[in-house]
């Protein structure tokens, strides 16, 4: 699928209903991370691992996370639910829910329905 669309998401990794994928090609998923419901993800997006030191390992995604273009997430980070992680962003540290995450590297702006209009089309999730 790689080679066609641009996209390297392994069979391995665990992902709820109600992934997007905007905007074809660029997207890269470690085959340990973990994906919750109506994740979004633009062009360019890394969710890779770190090989060694506290963060060692693969990130997870909790629901109802946008993540914009060119976004970095690395190691073994939690995104809450509620979260938009802005284009260019990069994310190495825990995120709670109902955040907005800007910058590189990147600061979090606490902001209840963070996500608010960019998630489309959502999942049921039973929040």
């Amino acid at each position: 699928m790689a080679i066609k669309l641009g996209y390297e998401i392994p069979y391995q990794c665990e992902i709820e209903p109600g992934l997007q994928l905007i905007h074809r090609g660029g997207v890269i998923i470690n085959p340990l991370a973990t994906l919750g419901k109506n994740v979004t993800l633009l062009r360019g997006c890394t969710i890779g691992s770190n090989r060694r030191g506290k963060r060692a390992g693969a990130p997870v995604i909790s629901s109802n996370v946008w993540i914009g273009a060119n976004a970095a997430i690395i190691g073994r980070v939690t995104i809450g639910n509620d979260v938009m992680i802005a284009p260019n962003a990069y994310i190495n540290f825990d995120v709670p829910s109902h955040s907005i995450c800007v910058g590189n590297p990147a600061h979090i702006v606490s902001k209840e329905n963070a996500t608010e209009f960019y998630i489309d089309n959502p999942f049921d999730n039973g929040e």
